[in-house]
């Protein structure tokens, strides 16, 4: 049985609902298409499906352990498996947000990674941000999809879907999500003239390596 110390954390629970509304307020992600989640003992904590986030309550968020077991009274986010699967595979990553930001969705209909066309790339682990193949959503296979662009990254594209963003704590992985939205929307720009010059992969690690806490760490 799961530890109820942990999967009841309401603190936890108020922090997911307190960033689903962020979300939506700061306009990277509509309605309840987005799911949050953070790492919780031996499971994790997980938005449930379509339920309005204002209407959200701490009693409404879903725990789903690594093993398969499953606490609440309300279905999870149709997206737990790559929230599941993410966890379990990434020890360091405590929170997950999954949304539909516009510049992004956009970018991952027309299956484009996101190039070195600024420094700010390296905030997403390396010198681009990876976009998967499609999948139907919900499915072990969008799940495997994500887990392998994700590879030595904090963020990917899903193709004809979204974003989905990692972080050491929920706050990082916010502050991640619009950062990355803000590059999408300025590659997106870019190809409106033409390809950009992009930065190499040598400068992307020198930016690496002077990032330490860069931005919103912890």
């Amino acid at each position: 049985m799961p530890d109820t110390a942990q999967t009841h954390d309401t603190s936890a629970r108020r922090e997911i609902i307190a960033a689903c509304r962020e979300m939506n307020h700061s306009g990277i992600n509509q309605g309840t298409s987005g799911n949050i989640s953070m790492r919780s003992g031996e499971g994790i904590l997980v938005t449930p499906t379509s339920l309005p986030y204002d209407d959200m309550t701490p009693e409404d968020i879903v725990w789903i352990g690594f093993d398969g077991g499953v606490e609440g009274s309300r279905r999870p986010s149709s997206e737990w498996q790559f929230h599941r699967d993410i966890m379990a595979a990434r020890p360091e990553v405590e929170a997950i947000v999954h949304a539909h930001p516009t510049a992004c969705t956009t970018l991952s209909i027309m299956q484009k990674d996101i190039p070195p066309l600024h420094y700010m790339v390296a905030i997403c682990g390396g010198h681009n941000v990876r976009c998967a193949p499609y999948a139907t959503f919900g499915t072990k296979e969008l799940s495997d999809h994500a887990l392998a662009a994700l590879e030595g990254r904090s963020a990917c594209l899903l193709a004809h879907h979204g974003m989905i963003v990692t972080g050491s704590s929920l706050d990082q992985a916010m502050w991640r999500a619009v950062e990355l939205e803000t590059l999408a929307k300025q590659y997106l720009g870019c190809l409106s003239v033409g390809e950009p010059p992009l930065l190499s992969e040598q400068e992307i690690r020198n930016v690496l390596d002077r990032m330490a806490g860069y931005g919103h760490s912890d």
